[in-house]
């Protein structure tokens, strides 16, 4: 698993009915994108170190330059 920062990692529910959980990457220790990342969780606003287990996913967003 590779993530840069502003991506978003979705942690799949294990059973049916289960929703899914979610969080913003805020740091990347690993300088080729792994793991372990720094992040924000989306339901609470908590902001941990997460070791991503095999039912994560991660959703890359194009980063950008926001300066004119």
């Amino acid at each position: 698993m590779r993530a840069s920062v502003g991506d978003r990692i979705v942690i799949h529910g294990h059973r049916s009915g289960e929703p899914d959980r979610d969080c913003e990457v805020l740091g990347v220790r690993d300088p080729d994108g792994g793991p372990p990342y720094e992040v924000r969780w989306g339901d609470s606003g908590h902001k941990a170190l997460f070791f991503p287990g095999p039912d994560a996913t991660v959703e890359h967003f194009e980063h950008t330059s926001t300066s004119n």
